[in-house]
């Protein structure tokens, strides 16, 4: 994928704050490429994503050491089948993208004259033409991997940065020095997916589902008291999602970046891209 020389969320990060058309717009911006190219890319990117943290997940739960020794095994079951429904989210994502890199074209002719006919308004692209679109961009995003070696290199680099994220909750669990919270890596992917359901059931205008989904977690599945699962949770939630704020407000300012005009200008890139045909 390109080198782009604005800040990039790590992989946990993406997973909750799901800014797609911000992060396309600013990279298309500063790289002079298409806006549709760079959604392309952040698609892709999400299925490395899924694919690195599922792989760390699944290797944590099959192998014979690892979760059979949690303090609850009851939980053990549950996790064993949360494991197989990734392993199956990941084969279904990894054959629509090799069905659509070999056959994208046709497949977005086929849904533009399957759902032409329906439109959200009189001015609008229609609804086949939208989705014929994100056929097309998903498979221009493709076009990143050039081949095996470039295959290779980014399921690397993206296990690599799960592990390393892995390492950091191993850090911060361990820093307590409680023989509750020190947690074997192999059980700490457990923590890692757990915050990031908990990311997508944000709590009404307070937001915080990650740090109660993960204070959830060690309480009842490590038996962590409530205080310092309450304090671990937090603690977490600081070192690996706002620790990076900071940094990104600092570059953000020095570039002269207002979030919110980026925001809507991305909206009315992505928007005029899809009116255009039915202007």
């Amino acid at each position: 994928m390109p080198v782009v020389e604005v800040p990039v969320d790590a992989p946990e990060q993406r997973v909750q704050h799901r800014r797609p058309r911000e992060q396309a717009d600013l990279i298309a911006r500063r790289q002079d490429l298409p806006f549709s190219s760079q959604l392309a890319v952040w698609a892709v990117e999400r299925i490395f994503d899924i694919g690195a943290f599922t792989l760390l997940m699944v290797l944590a739960i099959f192998l014979p050491s690892a979760l059979p020794s949690i303090p609850h095994p009851e939980y053990y079951v549950r996790f064993r089948e949360a494991g197989f429904v990734l392993i199956a989210l990941v084969a279904v994502m990894t054959a629509g993208a090799v069905v659509i890199a070999r056959n994208g074209e046709a497949i977005a002719q086929w849904v533009e004259q399957r759902f032409g006919h329906l439109s959200s308004s009189r001015h609008a692209a229609s609804l086949g033409y939208r989705l014929a679109q994100r056929v097309r961009e998903f498979r221009l995003g493709l076009n990143t991997i050039r081949g095996p070696v470039s295959l290779l290199w980014l399921t690397l680099v993206s296990v690599g940065m799960w592990y390393i994220i892995g390492l950091s909750y191993k850090a911060v669990t361990h820093s307590y020095g409680m023989d509750a919270l020190d947690i074997p890596l192999a059980q700490i992917l457990i923590l890692m997916g757990s915050s990031m359901v908990g990311s997508m059931l944000q709590l009404p205008a307070v937001g915080g589902g990650s740090q109660m989904a993960t204070i959830a977690t060690l309480s009842s599945v490590f038996d962590v008291p409530p205080e310092m699962a309450a304090s671990c949770g937090i603690l977490l939630w600081l070192v690996t999602f706002a620790a990076v704020i900071p940094a990104g407000l600092f570059l953000a300012h020095r570039e002269r970046l207002s979030l919110r005009k980026l925001s809507e200008e991305s909206h009315r890139a992505e928007k005029a891209e899809l009116e255009a045909p039915g202007a």
